[in-house]
C-alpha cells in the first residue's frame, strides 16, 4: 500500500527529519480514515490483564492497536520518519525499524528507547528476552541489549554466501536462534558465543519464514517455490513436506488449540490449511485479494489473524463442520483509492466514498467500528454472489466515478445513485439496507433494442431534494429524468432532440422542484422547467469556455461553474447572473464544493492546490499545496471538517476548520501567488512528531510503567483555582450546602413517631470528631508523665474543634485550617458548630468576629464561593439579633458586605455580557 509522507526538511539519516508544520490559514490537519494495513507483517501480543490479544498493524509511517475480541481501535502510534520496514513485540515493548533506526514503544504510543547504528534500514526484527536481534540491508546481524540501547553482538555476513531472509527462536533453545537464508541454507546460532553451531540445506529455494513448532525441537521452513518442510532441527530429518502449487509462502502458523493443523499463506491471497498427523491438505480458504502477509493463530484459540496490502485484516474461525475456517470478523478500506467523496446526512458523521475498486463505502469521523462496505457494483448481483468475492467476475461493472445521494427518502427506497465510467447504466443504491439497489437506470434510446450510439456514457447525475427523481446527463448531450422507487423513465429535456450538442458536465436542480439546470462542453448552461415535457430551456447562458463541473449550493441558490479553461464562476440561479468570476488554478479542476453557509467556496485542481474563495468579498482567502493532487473534497454541514481524496492514496483525510475554535484573521491573498506547502494528515489526531516524542523520551526513561496495552497512568493534579479574577466552586455536593438553609424543615419531616429505645446495657464508645473520616477525639488528652488517662479540662469554655480554631486565626488571620475543617462537615454538624459561636451557646465573641473574617477571606479569594454564601445565610440567621450589640461585629459585618458586594459585581458583569453577546447572535441568526 502506498502511504503518503509529508515532505521533509534536510537532516542525516541516523536523526529523524524535521516535518513541516502546516501553512494554511483556515484548515489544520486532523486525521486520515480509511488506513488498516499495508505489506509489513503485522504483530500480536496476549495482555494478561486485558485478558485479550491486540493486533498490532502497520499503516506506513504509523501503527495502529487493534482489539482481538471486539477489533476495536485503541491508538495509534506517532509518527516515524520515514515508512516503517518490520515490526516485533515482547511483554515490555512494540519494535519498530524505519530510517536505520529501531524505537521502542511502551502503551504503543510512548517512546522508550531508540537503537541507532544501523547503516542500512532494518528488515528483519526479533526480540530474545533482555535482547533484540535485528538483520538489517548489508546483512549485518546486531543483537542490542534492550535495557542499556548498546550493541552486545554485531556480526556481519557475506550476502553471496548465506543471504538473511528468515529469523526465528525455537522454544526452549537457549541462546539459540535460527537463521533462513536466500539461498536455501539454515543456521542455528548461539549469540552468547558468537558461532554457528550447524548449517541445514534441505532445500535450494529462498526461505521466507521460519515458525517454531507446539512441539519441541521442531520448526516449520517456507520456501519461495511454495515447498513447507517441518523441520527436527535436534536430528536434522525432515518430518514432514508440502507443496502449494500457488506460489511463494509467505507466512505460517501452528493452530495451539488442539487440531494438528498448520496454516500457510500464499502470494496469491489463499491460505492452505495442512493436516499433520494425516500429512495431507485439509482445506482451502481465500482470504484477501492480494498477498497474505500476516498469518498468526491466537494462542489457544481456534482463531488465525491475517493482513494484507489489499488494506484490510481479517479474524478467521475452524467451526465449520469440515474442520474448515470461516470470516468472523473484518476491518477493511478502499484497495484502490478513491475517487469521489461526500458526506451524507446533516449530522456530518458519515462520508460515502467511491473507489477504483468498484464499491461504495461508508466511513464514520466518530469510531472506526462504525465504518461499513456498501458492497461491489455488478451486473447480476445474484450471479456474483455464487462466487468467491476474490475471483474474477465477469459481471463486475467499472468505478464509480460520481454519485449523487439525499436522507429524505432514506428509509423507503433507495437513496443513492452512482454513474460509472464508461457505461451508459445508472445504478442505485440503499444506505439503510447499505447493499446496491435493484434498478439500473437507462434511458429508451440506449436501451439494446433501440441504441445505435455505442459510445455513449453517463457523465452527471443530481438526485431532487424530495428523494423522488434523479437526474442523470450522458455524453450525448441528454438530460434524462426518472423516479428512483421504481425505476421508471420520467422525462427528456429538450426531446424530441437533445438537451445540448455535446456532452453534459453538470447538473444542478433546487429546492422546490421547479426548475433543472445543465450544462455542456460547449460553454452552455440552460434552464429547464422541472415538470412538464420541458422541451424548450426558460433561459440559456452562454460561456465563452467549456463546462468542465457544476455544484449547487440549494440554500442559497447559488450555483458554481468550473470551467476548461480552469476558471471558475459563481451564478444565482433565481437571477441567472454570473455574480463572481475566480480565477487563480492553473491546471483542470477536480472538484469544487461550498461551506455550509456558502460563504466560502473551494476549489481544488491538478495542480495540487487547494484554495478558499470568499464568495461576498470575491477575494480568494487561502491556499495551500499537497504532495498529491486532490481527487475530491466535500465540507461538512456542520463546517467543522474538510474531507479530501486524493490520487493514488487509500485514505480519506480529514482537516478541522480553525475558524471555529480561534479568532483567526483573514485577508486577501493574490490567487498567482505560489501556495504554501502543507503536508496530509496523518492517521491519528494531532500525531506526535518523533521529535516531540524524542523529548518524552529524555524526560520519562527512568520511569517504569505499566503492562504493555494500558494507558500510562498521568500524575497531574487540577489546580485549586484556575484563575483567581473568575469564582471558583468547591465541588461538593449540592446536599452538603443547599440543605443548611432548610435544616429544621427537614429535621422536622424526619423526626421519628415514636421515640427511640435505649439499649438495656449501652457499649461504651470512644468520643469521634464529627466529619467524613472517622476519628477519636482526644484533643483534650494532654501527654502526661504520671500515666494518667483521664481527660482534662483546659479552660473553662464550651468551644467546639471548629471554635478554637477560628480562635487560632486571631493572631496569623491564616484561615487555610478552618476553612479545610468545616468542609468537610456534613450539613447538620455545620449547623451546629456555626451555632455554637455566640457566648450564649459556649463560644466566645473572638470566634464569632474570627467567622466572619473567614467569609471575608473566602469572598474575596474567589474560592467555594456557594460555601460562602451558605454558611454566611446559617450565621446570619442565628446571630442576626445579637450581633448589632457589638460595634465590632457590626465593623466585621460591614466589611463582608463590601466584600460581598464586589464579588456579585463582578459575576453580574460576566452574565449580562454573556446574555448580550447569545441575544446578539440569535438576532442574526434570524
Amino acid at each position: 500500500m502506498t502511504h503518503l509522507r509529508a515532505e521533509e526538511t534536510a537532516a542525516t539519516d541516523e536523526e529523524p527529519r524535521a516535518v513541516i508544520k502546516e501553512s494554511s490559514k483556515i484548515f489544520r490537519r486532523n486525521r486520515a480514515l480509511g488506513y488498516v494495513s499495508n505489506q509489513v507483517p503485522a504483530v500480536t501480543r496476549y495482555v494478561q490483564r486485558r485478558r485479550d490479544t491486540l493486533l498490532i498493524t502497520c499503516i506506513g509511517r504509523s501503527f495502529q492497536v487493534y482489539t482481538a475480541s471486539h477489533m476495536r481501535l485503541l491508538h495509534v502510534s506517532g509518527l516515524h520518519p520515514d515508512d516503517i520496514t518490520a515490526m516485533a513485540t515482547d511483554r515490555q515493548h512494540t519494535y519498530t525499524a524505519s530510517n536505520k533506526c529501531i524505537y521502542a514503544w511502551r502503551a504503543g504510543k510512548h517512546i522508550r528507547h531508540v537503537y541507532r547504528g544501523h547503516e542500512r534500514d532494518v528488515h528483519i526484527l526479533l526480540p530474545f528476552g533482555g535482547n533484540l536481534i535485528a538483520v538489517d540491508g548489508n546483512n549485518v546481524l546486531k543483537v542490542w541489549n534492550i535495557g542499556t540501547d548498546d550493541v552486545y553482538l554485531d556480526v556481519p555476513f557475506k550476502a553471496e554466501e548465506f543471504q538473511i531472509t528468515a529469523l526465528a527462536h525455537p522454544p526452549t533453545y537457549i541462546n539459540k536462534i535460527v537463521l533462513g537464508s536466500r539461498q536455501g541454507q539454515l543456521k542455528i546460532m548461539n549469540i552468547k558465543k558468537n558461532s554457528i553451531l550447524c548449517t541445514i540445506s534441505r532445500h535450494d529455494s529462498r526461505v521466507t519464514c521460519i515458525e517454531p513448532a507446539p512441539a519441541l525441537d521442531v520448526v516449520a521452513v517456507g520456501h519461495g517455490d511454495g515447498t513447507i518442510m517441518v523441520l527436527n532441527l535436534k536430528f536434522d530429518t525432515v518430518l514432514v513436506a508440502f507443496k502449494q502449487d500457488w506460489g511463494m509462502v509467505t507466512s505460517l502458523a501452528f493452530r495451539t488449540d488442539g487440531p494438528p493443523i498448520l496454516v500457510s499463506a500464499c502470494s496469491n491471497g489463499y491460505m492452505a490449511f495442512w493436516n499433520l498427523e494425516q500429512r495431507k491438505l485439509a482445506g482451502q480458504l481465500q482470504a484477501h485479494e492480494e498477498e497474505v502477509t500476516t498469518a498468526i493463530c491466537l494462542p489457544s484459540e481456534p482463531v488465525v489473524f491475517t493482513t494484507s496490502p489489499d488494506n484490510s485484516m481479517k479474524l478467521f474461525v475452524f467451526d465449520m463442520p469440515d474442520g474448515g475456517a470461516r470470516q468472523l470478523r473484518i476491518r477493511e478500506g478502499h484497495t484502490k483509492p478513491p475517487l469521489c467523496i461526500r458526506y451524507h446526512g446533516g449530522s456530518g458523521v458519515s462520508i460515502l466514498s467511491s473507489g477504483e475498486d468498484s464499491t461504495l463505502r461508508v466511513f464514520s469521523t466518530i469510531s472506526e467500528s462504525l465504518n461499513k462496505s456498501m458492497g461491489r457494483a455488478t451486473y447480476n448481483p445474484k450471479a456474483t454472489k455464487k462466487k468467491n468475492r476474490f475471483q474474477y467476475d465477469k459481471f463486475s461493472m467499472p468505478p464509480i466515478l460520481e454519485f449523487t445521494s439525499d436522507t429524505t427518502r432514506e428509509k423507503e427506497w433507495d437513496n443513492i445513485a452512482a454513474i460509472h465510467a464508461g457505461v451508459i447504466q445508472t445504478t442505485t443504491w440503499t444506505f439503510n439496507k447499505s447493499r446496491m439497489g435493484e434498478h439500473r437506470l437507462v434511458p429508451t434510446q440506449f436501451q439494446n433494442k433501440n441504441r445505435n450510439n455505442f459510445q455513449s456514457e453517463t457523465t452527471s447525475i443530481i438526485l431532487t431534494v424530495c428523494g423522488n427523481f434523479v437526474i442523470v446527463g450522458y455524453s450525448s448531450g441528454d438530460v434524462e429524468r426518472f423516479n428512483i422507487q421504481s425505476g421508471l423513465h420520467r422525462s427528456s429535456y429538450g426531446a424530441p432532440e437533445s438537451a445540448h450538442d455535446a456532452a453534459v458536465r453538470g447538473l444542478a436542480s433546487d429546492n422546490l422542484n421547479q426548475y433543472v439546470v445543465s450544462g455542456c462542453t460547449k460553454g452552455v448552461v440552460k434552464f429547464w422547467t422541472f415538470k412538464g415535457k420541458a422541451q424548450k430551456p426558460l433561459a440559456i447562458m452562454r460561456l465563452a469556455d467549456g463546462v468542465a463541473l457544476m455544484r449547487h449550493h440549494r440554500e442559497s441558490s447559488m450555483l458554481a461553474i468550473g470551467l476548461e479553461t480552469f476558471k471558475v464562476y459563481v451564478v444565482d440561479m433565481n437571477t441567472r447572473v454570473i455574480v463572481r468570476k475566480f480565477i487563480g488554478h492553473t491546471a483542470k479542476l477536480n472538484d469544487l464544493a461550498f461551506s455550509p453557509d456558502s460563504r466560502w467556496l473551494i476549489t481544488a485542481a491538478m495542480d495540487s492546490t487547494i484554495k478558499v474563495w470568499d464568495i461576498p468579498s470575491s477575494y480568494m482567502i487561502d491556499h495551500f499545496r499537497v504532495e498529491r493532487p486532490c481527487i475530491s473534497l466535500t465540507m461538512s454541514p456542520s463546517g467543522d471538517f474538510l474531507a479530501t481524496a486524493h490520487v493514488n492514496l487509500l485514505g480519506i483525510y480529514l482537516w478541522a476548520n480553525k475558524t471555529l475554535f480561534n479568532q483567526v484573521s483573514l485577508r486577501s491573498i493574490d490567487p498567482s501567488e505560489p501556495a504554501p506547502y502543507v503536508g496530509l494528515p496523518s492517521n491519528m489526531c494531532d500525531a506526535m512528531d518523533l521529535e516531540d516524542a524524542m523529548q518524552q523520551l529524555e524526560i520519562d526513561s527512568d520511569e517504569d510503567n505499566k503492562e504493555l496495552g494500558e494507558e500510562i497512568d498521568a500524575k497531574y493534579e487540577t489546580p485549586k483555582q484556575l484563575n483567581p479574577e473568575l469564582i471558583t466552586m468547591s465541588g461538593l455536593a449540592a446536599s452538603r450546602w443547599q440543605n443548611l438553609l432548610d435544616l429544621e424543615l427537614i429535621k422536622r419531616r424526619n423526626k421519628p413517631k415514636a421515640p427511640p429505645k435505649a439499649p438495656k446495657q449501652a457499649p461504651f464508645f470512644l468520643p469521634t470528631v464529627s466529619g467524613l473520616e472517622m476519628r477519636f477525639d482526644v484533643g483534650n488528652a494532654p501527654a502526661s508523665n504520671d500515666g494518667s488517662k483521664l481527660l482534662q479540662v483546659s479552660s473553662l469554655n464550651n468551644l467546639t474543634a471548629f471554635g478554637k480554631l477560628l480562635e487560632a486565626t486571631a493572631s496569623d488571620n491564616d484561615f487555610e485550617s478552618a476553612v479545610k475543617h468545616i468542609t468537610q462537615l456534613g450539613p447538620s454538624m455545620v449547623d451546629f458548630e456555626i451555632k455554637s459561636l455566640h457566648p450564649d451557646a459556649g463560644g466566645t465573641m473572638l470566634a464569632m468576629m474570627q467567622f466572619l473574617k473567614l467569609i471575608e477571606f473566602m469572598l474575596s479569594t474567589n474560592l467555594d464561593f456557594e460555601l460562602a454564601q451558605s454558611y454566611l445565610s446559617v450565621f446570619l440567621r442565628s446571630h442576626g439579633l445579637s450581633l448589632s450589640e457589638s460595634p465590632q461585629l457590626v465593623q466585621s459585618l460591614q466589611s463582608v458586605s463590601k466584600a460581598q458586594e464586589e464579588a456579585w459585581q463582578r459575576i453580574e458583569s460576566k452574565l449580562i455580557y454573556g446574555t448580550g453577546v447569545v441575544a446578539a447572535l440569535r438576532n442574526f441568526a434570524r
